[in-house]
């Protein structure tokens, strides 16, 4: 320890009876120790500056105490007395001046500007934490709360005005002037909000934070009332929103999470939450002009500049909309987005049916049709809506009248400016906020109610509205809402202008054409909105399905306008409740789900799938769909045969001798056999009967955990399985070899002979088989493990197991239905990486691209052996339509060029995940070929990752990316999309794997909740 702590424990040990070690802590003006007591208990000794005057500090402790009275589950800190029981002595310093010190419990957790992950369940909680707070300090009276001129009560920033000048960039300047401008508006109504003691500086070093690995964060402490004051409670609401917003992905959710949670403890009335953005924004006005300041003063400190890079980053920050904010957090709190919403709700309702026909006739009989994600194929590639597609849209439903539903959740918004990230998963916009009603180009709209003109423009960019025209109406009291009529005959911009009277009835536009109203088939869209706040004439006609409590608020469903009930063109997805429960009712309780919130995909496109509200993920996962999903060219074939026939084996078609072909050109000319089946499992199944029928014996040989299917010979070859609890346990026919995994088996990477070793491992099998009297009919295994860890066998390996297995009378099968077909990117399949020649090779799932296929090649001896006389037959093995499909796939390998791009596209990602590894010491190791990935995850101590992984798995699927994971410990993340997969993607995969593992890193334990006595901070309750 330093003279400075050493004087300082001395003094503590004095006053009151500790023996410690203290460490300083960082502070502005104060001296600050961490106190690591030798009782076993940490605390926080504060001495005051020279000078400080005592009610400055008896403020916080009698507030402490207040708190503590009022509102005892509060993570707020504990004042221990002295010996003499004074809670704030008088101690000289080492220049023999007098300060007040006083001793503070110490708070676990970490501060919240510290914390990796910053989710909206943690800032409710923290809402919910400082709105009992300031509920507490209600009746707190205090004289020390009355500060005049000081520089942190927000009722009083309006000083920083005089100050503008420090900022010397004079976009920086304007920028603040603007603010200043809005805070001085709002001067008036902040005045006559009743003021009381508010904790006025709940920064993100104030806040601490705790939660232990995939469970839930809790707010562990609340610190630090050296600037309480008097003020309106909004303002402690405004102070936590302004350091709660930085630097967060979403900060409009984050600050709308806080203001939720800290109605739900302290109700907030409408006009307090109006004042929160323009007190926010003030707030880090005010932090970063005294910042400026006092940098000035102190150049050298870094405590004064600490949150003013952060602060520029958000109030420079065009992509959040502030305008509004109000509408936002009024709606997350059950308020009325407008003071006159509720009016205007009842005046529609009370009206329907009296309001003018839009198109002259009752719309009650005209059909609905869905363009929905799950109910429609528009868009063919979700991600590019060409003209020619977007003119055709809802051909299916005929030329005449028909309406298209609000709340429907559709994929034909599918240009890049509907995405609200860089990423082609990122969030999206896909909600329909309007009712559609799509007629032949030309129809006549007549207004619904009159109004006047609030704006009239022709959009004509890609896929934008045409002609499109607002009008504003007024309920009989006043309150003004707006109707939008978007895809119009571009001609009304030259006749109608702002301001212009339209009469209920009158007819005002007519639909445009393609060529006129944006590229569309012709149609109406017409939304409604209560308040233009935000959107001046810019409405989004389509909003985030993660916010459409907002937009439901702001733009309610229009039927009314209509004359139709409001039902009739509400679109309900498919609720995912009602399917999961269907799950649990109807199906096995061992058909298990992915991740510990399921997703339900209902499209998919090549690497991308689509949930039930057309949010995207990146498919990093499922090798099935080996050639992306949806594939066009598959669809095509599939369709084709189809509308021809489906017949099996026992007929002669030539699909079937093409696909052989085809297959057989890939592989060695040593195999000129094949059978096709419905799956890998019976094609595993099949390689078993050919092995003993070709050897006479029946004893198999295969690695440990491995997975071969779920047939019963299958299972018995799949330790993966047949050991698990539950299992039925090691059959007497097989033996098992430890896998050969030269990271954490037996022999490592720096052992040159690990093959031979690992190789070496075999003998003493096939020595059990033979004294059991078995026989060695062979030896299986997944080419390069896959469920026991995407292990990459070292080189040498297999060529010698096949020369003990061969020697011993057995037969080599090679199961590379993980694998084959290009995956690997440098080998066409995993066995030639070994420069070893299998007897039978089998071919799975992929090679149907999600058509039930499966295929086995062998040599025509073994073939042969097992001709015995009985037939085989598999009744959709080898259909024309499976054969068809499969040669398809393999041709598309080859003709777009994928084996190369799993080789590029694996190089991207495993050179990305090395850089990973280096810099995360959660990462264990980074293994695989091409698209065939693998990191192991490992805990501090180099044990298996299990709940890292866990974590990991689950939160990259928040980040709309699905991946899997495998290994004997459930540790190693499984990374093996579609070939299909892009540069960009891959980029995404790192970027968002690296923020997760920095999540990892930054979690403390959470302490035990007794379930009786909850805080309110713990998330229990």
């Amino acid at each position: 320890m330093s003279d400075l702590t050493e004087f300082w424990a001395d003094a503590l040990r004095a006053h009151w009876g500790l023996d410690a070690k203290l460490e300083r802590l960082d502070g502005e003006y104060d001296l600050n120790f961490m106190v690591r007591a030798t009782n076993g208990q940490d605390y926080v000794l504060k001495v005051m500056r020279p000078g400080c005057e005592a009610e400055f500090v008896d403020l916080q402790v009698k507030a402490l105490g207040h708190i503590a009275a009022e509102a005892p589950g509060l993570p707020f800190p504990q004042v221990y007395p002295d010996l003499n029981g004074a809670q704030l002595p008088e101690i000289a310093d080492q220049q023999g001046q007098l300060r007040l010190v006083w001793l503070l419990e110490c708070l676990p957790g970490q501060c919240y500007a510290k914390a990796a992950r910053k989710s909206e369940a943690l800032i409710l909680k923290l809402g919910r934490v400082l709105g009992a707070t300031d509920k507490a300090l209600e009746r707190f009276a205090h004289d020390g709360l009355h500060r005049a001129d000081f520089k942190w009560d927000l009722t009083q920033a309006g000083w920083i005005a005089d100050r503008l000048d420090a900022i010397a960039d004079p976009t920086r300047r304007a920028v603040l002037s603007v603010i200043c401008d809005k805070f001085a508006a709002i001067s008036g109504p902040l005045a006559g909000l009743p003021k009381q003691a508010i904790h006025n500086d709940a920064n993100d070093y104030n806040i601490l934070v705790e939660g232990e690995l995939g469970q839930r964060q809790s707010i562990s402490g609340l610190i630090d009332l050296g600037d309480m004051c008097a003020a309106p409670r909004v303002c402690d609401l405004a102070i936590a929103g302004a350091y709660i917003v930085l630097d967060h992905p979403t900060s409009e959710r984050a600050l709308t999470a806080l203001v939720q949670g800290y109605h739900a403890a302290n109700r907030l009335r409408p006009d307090e939450i109006d004042l929160i953005w323009p007190l926010l924004q003030m707030r880090l006005a005010v932090s970063v002009v005294n910042s400026t300041l006092m940098a000035a003063e102190n150049p050298d400190d870094p405590y004064v500049t600490i949150s003013q890079a952060p602060a520029w980053r958000f109030l420079e920050n065009a992509g959040v909309n502030g305008d509004l904010m109000s509408a936002r957090l009024r709606t997350a709190c059950g308020l009325p987005v407008t003071d006159g919403a509720e009016r205007i709700h009842a005046y529609l309702s009370e009206h329907r049916g009296q309001f003018a026909q839009m198109f002259e006739e009752d719309l009650s009989d005209v059909p609905m049709g869905s363009l929905s994600v799950e109910n429609s194929t528009w868009p063919q590639n979700p991600f590019h809506m060409p003209l020619e597609e977007a003119a055709r849209v809802g051909e299916e439903f005929g030329e005449g009248l028909w309406l298209g539903y609000y709340n429907e959740p559709r994929l034909i918004y599918a240009e890049p400016g509907f995405r609200k990230g860089p990423w082609k998963a990122s969030d999206r916009r896909t909600v329909h906020l309007a009712v559609d009603v799509f007629a032949p180009a030309g129809t006549v709209l007549h207004a619904p109610m009159s109004g006047r003109v609030e704006a009239v423009e022709n959009r004509d960019a890609h896929l934008d509205y045409g002609g499109v025209v607002i009008l504003h109406h007024e309920t009989p009291e006043g309150d003004p809402f707006y109707t939008l009529y978007g895809h119009l005959d571009p001609e009304v911009s030259a006749r109608l202008k702002p301001g212009d009277p339209v009469a209920q009835g009158a007819a005002f536009a007519r639909l445009g054409d393609a060529s006129q109203n944006g590229g569309w088939a012709p149609h109406v869209h017409f939304q409604l909105a209560l308040t233009t706040d935000g959107m001046q004439t810019d409405w989004p006609g389509v909003g985030d399905p993660d916010e459409m409590e907002l937009w439901h608020a702001v733009c309610p469903n229009p039927a009314a306008l209509l004359n139709l009930a409001d039902e009739k063109v509400f679109y309900r997805p498919t609720d995912k409740q009602v399917i999961l429960q269907g799950r649990h009712d109807h199906f096995g309780g061992n058909l298990s789900l992915t991740y510990d919130d399921p997703v339900m995909l209902v499209r998919g496109w090549r690497h991308h799938l689509f949930d039930e509200w057309g949010r995207p993920y990146l498919d990093a996962y499922n090798n099935v769909p080996h050639v992306g999903h949806a594939h066009p060219r598959i669809q095509v074939v599939a369709s084709d045969q189809l509308k021809r026939m489906n017949s099996n084996t026992r007929y002669l078609h030539p699909a079937q001798t093409a696909f052989a072909d085809k297959i057989l050109s890939k592989l060695p000319d040593q195999f000129e056999v094949c059978f096709f089946v419905n799956s890998g499992t019976e094609a595993n199944e099949l390689a078993l009967r050919l092995a003993r029928a070709h050897t006479g014996a029946k004893g198999i040989v295969t690695p440990d955990h491995g997975y071969h299917g779920n047939t019963n010979a299958a299972v018995a070859i799949s330790a993966y399985k047949f050991n698990k609890p539950g299992g039925v346990g090691q059959a007497e026919w097989v033996e098992l070899v430890e896998v050969a995994d030269d990271y954490r088996g037996s022999f490592k990477r720096n052992d040159p002979d690990r093959a031979q070793k690992y190789a070496d491992l075999v003998d003493p099998a096939i020595a059990a088989l033979q004294d059991k009297g078995q026989g060695v009919a062979g030896f299986i295994a997944e080419t390069f493990p896959s469920v026991g860890g995407q292990i990459i066998p070292p080189k040498g390996y297999l060529p010698a197991v096949y020369e003990k297995i061969r020697a011993a009378g057995g037969v080599c099968i090679a199961d590379e239905v993980q694998t084959g077909l290009g995956r690997l990117g440098d080998f066409y399949f995993g066995f030639e990486h070994q420069g070893a020649l299998p007897d039978i090779v089998v071919m799975g799932k992929p090679i149907g691209n999600g058509h039930p296929l499966g295929v086995l090649v062998t040599t025509k001896e073994i073939a042969q052996s097992f001709d015995n006389g009985i037939e085989f037959f598999s009744t959709f093995g080898g259909s024309t339509l499976s054969c068809r499909i499969g040669k398809e796939v393999l041709d598309i390998v080859d003709d777009e060029g994928l084996q190369d791009n799993a080789r590029e596209m694996g190089a991207r990602l495993m050179d990305g995940l090395r850089q990973i590894e280096a810099e995360f010491g959660s990462v264990g190791d980074v293994r695989g070929m091409g698209l065939f990935l693998g990191v192991e995850l490992v805990n501090p101590d180099g044990s298996e990752g299990t709940d890292i992984c866990k974590y990991v798995k689950n939160r990259m699927r928040d980040h709309r990316i699905l991946i899997g994971s495998e290994g004997p410990k459930d540790n190693i993340l499984k990374i093996r999309p579609p070939l299909t997969i892009e540069a960009e993607d891959v980029d995404m995969i790192l970027w968002a794997l690296r923020d997760v593992l920095t999540e990892v890193g930054e979690f403390n334990p959470a302490p035990a909740c007794d379930h009786e006595h909850h805080h309110v901070g713990c998330g229990c309750c």
